[in-house]
């Protein structure tokens, strides 16, 4: 078999084991998922608690558990405001750093004690960078854990004009999709060497990207809220790339 049918071959049994082997990358729910990651922050995971309950609105929070542990009250902050807590690593390295049993024993890890300071069941993982792999997919769901995509983000994370975060962010916007935005930045406490933070005001962008969504008819849903009107659709997604 040559190289290019091999690789169509290879894309084929994927598509075909999606739905068993698959990460969550949309739901059939008519809402819009907002995520939100790299929290909890004392400055910014306040402001995107006020924007949503400004405009009614649920979120899921994946956390990093280096600033879980410093910041447990904004857990319980997000707990009481009917949002949804789950794991966005120990840390901010990529699990495609890790072999397959170090992968699964410091999510396992960190799942447990993540549940102890929230007081609440972890059910989500968001890979780091969205670097995933066969691998780390399996011991992610070895660790009790299933992985969460996305289909639109505000781009808060990296330097652009507040147009174009905006328009990235209605781009992907549809019933089901899943916004990523961000409530936090990762720095070298929690193990990411990014560079300084981009300068967004992103409880102002979710904002401002919550009224268009409300615009076109599409509420903003935790993952789970959303999936009680809906189901999980899942896809093959492997990448080692930064996004």
């Amino acid at each position: 078999m040559s190289a290019p049918a091999a690789v169509a071959s290879a894309k084929t049994w994927l598509r075909r084991r999606a739905a068993v082997i698959g990460s969550i990358v949309a739901t059939t729910s008519p809402d819009m998922v907002l995520t939100l990651d790299d929290g909890p922050d004392p400055d910014q995971t306040p402001q995107v608690l006020e924007v949503l309950a400004a405009h009614d609105a649920t979120a899921t929070f994946f956390v990093l558990l280096t600033r879980a542990r410093r910041h447990p009250d904004l857990l319980r902050a997000m707990v009481a405001a009917g949002h949804e807590v789950a794991l966005h690593g120990p840390d901010h390295r990529p699990l495609t750093e890790f072999g397959f049993a170090a992968a699964r024993e410091r999510t396992v890890a960190a799942r447990r004690e993540l549940e102890q300071l929230a007081g609440v069941r972890v059910r989500w993982f968001r890979p780091p960078y969205g670097s995933q792999t066969p691998l780390t997919w399996l011991a992610t769901r070895r660790a009790g854990l299933m992985p969460v995509m996305w289909t639109a983000t505000t781009w808060d994370w990296r330097e652009a004009r507040h147009e174009e975060r905006l328009a990235k962010a209605l781009a992907g916007a549809r019933p089901g999709g899943i916004l990523l935005a961000h409530d936090g930045f990762a720095g070298l406490e929690d193990a990411a060497d990014d560079g300084p933070p981009a300068l967004a005001d992103r409880a102002g962008l979710l904002g401002e990207v919550l009224d268009r969504y409300h615009e076109a008819g599409l509420r903003g849903r935790s993952l789970g809220e959303a999936l009680h009107g809906g189901r999980a659709v899942r896809a093959a997604v492997f990448s080692v790339k930064q996004l």
